[in-house]
């Protein structure tokens, strides 16, 4: 992964089968990916717990959840027809499935980053000091993405810095080694390297909240014919979600259960859920989904992606690739819309009985 991230993720897409009308004819057997940060955690709980099976029983479906270990291959094997969902954040989602022709839905706005992203300096503590340094990052990821936007912040440009695109899985090990001394990530790594020796973090999310937007997706042609998909992960997710603000002996336990799978201690769990602005009730998610602010973050979005080249394939204007919000009101190519914001399963979540 030495060149553009967006190129090579693109070409595998278009190399591959993707989700077809056809494919996505009812069926009872559905397949979820996940990977490890603090607020797509719980996935790995209620499947573990048997949460998702309460809920795939009651509509009639079965859910198979699995995790992945690298976020960018998550999306990939998503984008190539693998999974029929996968957690992943709003601008991944626009530039890889969305971008590469797969008609997405977000069925669940999970949280936004508040701080779980960071610009994080090895023996230097002010942003500024970034300006010629090698940034180790997941290319035009949020990283990337939060990367420009803190450059800003201090009249810099990405062409002050030279991008050295990392995997997540590498990032740490990348950080203890003596030629790097620059990177973005998020958590649980960002927790891990800001432990390290002469690790300063010098701009976060929480500088631009709202932005960095963490979701459940699903194939939209999937979840068109399998409403029932829908209903079963978000009845799953938000009990899961009442389960760990019940203050209960069984809610401890469960956010033990998912700091122990992301590597930390319960104390540590909660630190990263501290910079993590979690819609724990669904009643707030829909709020958010409907609210003015998620175009307008939306817009941002896809000028960047569009600026870094990878904005679909071949884009040759911003509003190449459409996106819809729950208003009717769309932004880009109304008649190639490829990804979309429905409240609608969050909303029923709220009325539903555990």
């Amino acid at each position: 992964m030495l060149r553009k991230l967006a190129a090579i993720i693109l070409a595998a897409s278009l190399s591959l089968p993707m989700v077809s009308a056809a494919d996505a004819a009812p069926k009872k057997d559905f397949k979820i990916c996940w990977s490890i940060y603090v607020g797509w955690m719980p996935w790995g709980y209620l499947a573990d717990s048997g949460i998702m099976k309460k809920w795939a029983d009651r509509n009639g479906i079965n859910v198979e959840i699995t995790r992945i270990n690298d976020y960018v291959e998550s999306i990939n094997q998503y984008t190539a027809g693998g999974f029929d969902g996968c957690s992943m954040t709003n601008m991944d989602a626009l530039s890889i499935p969305a971008g590469g022709g797969v008609d997405t839905t977000a069925v669940i706005i999970g949280d936004f980053s508040n701080g779980n992203d960071a610009v994080i300096l090895k023996d230097k503590a002010a942003l500024a000091d970034i300006a010629g340094q090698k940034v180790n990052l997941v290319e035009l990821s949020v990283s990337h993405y939060l990367l420009a936007r803190a450059l800003d912040t201090v009249k810099l440009a990405e062409k002050d810095i030279t991008v050295v695109n990392t995997s997540d899985a590498d990032m740490v090990a990348a950080y203890g080694t003596s030629d790097v001394t620059s990177v973005v990530t998020w958590n649980p790594l960002v927790s891990e390297i800001v432990a390290m020796p002469g690790a300063h973090k010098v701009f976060d999310s929480s500088q631009i909240p709202g932005e960095i937007i963490d979701m459940m997706v699903v194939n939209t042609e999937t979840l068109k014919d399998n409403p029932a998909l829908g209903k079963a992960l978000a009845g799953a997710w938000y009990e899961v979600m009442e389960l760990m603000t019940s203050d209960t002996p069984e809610g401890k336990a469960a956010k033990e259960e998912m700091a122990k799978a992301s590597g930390t201690d319960l104390a540590g769990f909660d630190a990263q859920l501290a910079s993590t602005a979690m819609f724990f009730d669904p009643a707030k998610a829909v709020e958010f989904t409907n609210g003015a602010e998620l175009p307008k973050t939306m817009d941002l979005v896809r000028n960047f992606l569009f600026s870094h080249g990878i904005l679909g394939t071949n884009a040759t204007s911003v509003d190449m690739v459409g996106m819809s919000f729950p208003d009717g009101s769309t932004l880009g190519d109304a008649n190639n819309v490829k990804l979309r914001f429905d409240p609608a399963f969050m909303a029923e979540a709220a009325t539903a009985t555990p």
